[in-house]
């Protein structure tokens, strides 16, 4: 049986069951929060928890690193939907210790996809395309930092309220211990 298959098979029944009656919400988020937290998979149930959300009390954001790189890229536009037509009035930033962005290698990346099949006259036609392929798969030293930064980016923001409580937060994906990097009511 593939992933697919088990996926569905399982989906099915669960519909049948009514199980998903349990986590019924609306698309507005009742804590009126937004998060933008890293795609690790042990923080999928266990960021919720430690944080003590249930099922429609966040929008949550989901990248590599927790990282907005970009202040016109999908994860601010995603942030400003959340906050002009969602009703989200606070915006936390949580990385994680142990992330696998801390020191990733953008050479490496690029060779694992040549393994898997990229051509070298891909790679060779994004770069002279001005894709900068080292910047891009670029991770980060310190987790403290790139959620500063990530934080920064959206505090900055020209079609965000300056008055937007925007927090940094790092989570310990053992133990969902929450440090905190920036308390966002500070000069707001």
């Amino acid at each position: 049986m593939t992933l697919l298959s088990e996926l569905i098979e399982f989906n099915q029944q669960f519909v049948e069951n009514k199980q998903y009656e349990q986590f019924r919400t609306t698309k507005f988020p009742d804590k009126k929060m937004v998060i933008i937290t890293c795609m690790d998979a042990r923080l999928t149930e266990l960021l919720p928890k430690a944080l003590n959300l249930r099922n429609g009390d966040a929008k949550i954001i989901k990248n590599a690193g927790a990282v907005v790189s970009h202040p016109f890229g999908s994860i601010m536009r995603s942030i400003i939907v959340a906050v002009y037509q969602l009703a989200a009035k606070e915006i936390f930033v949580i990385g994680h210790y142990e992330c696998g962005m801390t020191g990733l290698n953008p050479e490496e990346v690029v060779s694992k996809a040549k393994s898997r099949g990229v051509s070298i006259d891909t790679i060779d036609t994004l770069q002279h395309a001005g894709i900068d392929l080292n910047r891009w798969l670029t991770g980060f030293d310190y987790v403290h930092d790139s959620v500063l930064g990530s934080v920064n980016i959206i505090r900055n923001h020209p079609l965000l309220p300056k008055n937007l409580p925007v927090h940094g937060l790092v989570i310990n994906p053992e133990t969902g211990k929450l440090d905190v990097v920036v308390e966002g009511y500070t000069g707001v």
